[in-house]
């Protein structure tokens, strides 16, 4: 990503883009439980201590989009959020979780530290408005039909939104998750990641939703987390700001998204890793 070194913002009282070190969004797909959840942020912010790392914990109270009317959805934004600001209290970290309507972004803002859009609503002009428009940060999310390219005009609204609002017009972020091929299946370009920092904003690698296989087991996605150390490694070599990954410490079992979800267990020393090569590439192989 030739030109990444340009694209900066305050994100959790911390500079990142451009030449800063990586930050990593990071938790379970969604709210199991307020134990659950409180076990694994707080696993996470062991982890963030001892890596001097910016780690923002996510995790969905609700996910609107499951393949099956059936599957768990999460507590609700109440109970969500109620989880979410324990989360935030116990551990010190910074919380962010998805919103996908209107009318849950001025509530979900009160309580978490980044906002962020489900790739499935990137093309809804009035629900980026309203999201950027709360004026916190917000990570959006590139939709599976979208090219890398496309995402300047989401940028524009956004911006224009921020500008009516009187807030801060450079706090957005924009996350790659893999494009649609075929049937069932997501490719990550990595050229998107160079084409996406043309929108002045900081670029985000969404590496577990990367191998998801929409819909691929009929009533839920399947997903090949095996894979998801070599993208986050390709994604970081190529200077992203961020990296986005749930993770579980169980994923044959979790509710949602355990196929694609990296082990809890294997988080460290995967991110480790990443901060070796983020380091190199962002001090010029110095």
């Amino acid at each position: 990503m030739s030109d990444y070194r340009h694209f900066q913002m305050q994100l959790c009282n911390t500079t990142v883009g451009g030449s800063a070190p990586l930050f990593v969004i990071a938790g379970p797909c969604v709210i199991e439980s307020a134990s659950h959840a409180l076990a694994v942020a707080e696993h996470l912010a062991a982890v963030a201590e001892r890596l001097g790392l910016l780690l923002i914990f996510k995790s969905s109270f609700d996910k609107a989009n499951r393949s099956s009317g059936k599957s768990f959805r999460g507590p609700g934004l109440e109970e969500g959020l109620r989880i979410l600001e324990r989360v935030r209290l116990e551990t010190g970290l910074p919380v962010l979780t998805d919103v996908h309507e209107r009318e849950q972004v001025v509530p979900v803002a009160e309580v978490v530290d980044v906002l962020q859009t489900p790739a499935f609503l990137a093309r809804q002009t009035d629900f980026i408005e309203a999201v950027a428009a709360s004026g916190k940060p917000v990570n959006i999310k590139k939709a599976q039909f979208m090219a890398p390219g496309d995402m300047a005009q989401v940028v524009s609204k956004a911006r224009d939104a921020a500008t009516r609002a009187k807030v801060e017009p450079d706090a957005f972020m924009v996350c790659e998750r893999g494009v649609s091929f075929g049937y069932n299946t997501l490719v990550s370009d990595m050229r998107s990641l160079a084409i996406m920092a043309s929108t002045g904003c900081p670029v985000v690698f969404d590496a577990t939703h990367s191998v998801q296989q929409p819909g691929g087991l009929g009533d839920r996605s399947g997903g090949q987390s095996e894979f998801v150390p070599l993208l986050a490694r390709a994604a970081v070599a190529a200077g992203v700001a961020g990296l986005f990954m749930e993770t579980h410490p169980d994923p044959a079992n979790a509710l949602s998204d355990g196929p694609n979800a990296l082990p809890l267990d294997q988080f460290e020393p995967l991110v480790r890793q990443l901060q070796r090569i983020d380091q190199l590439v962002k001090d010029g192989g110095q």
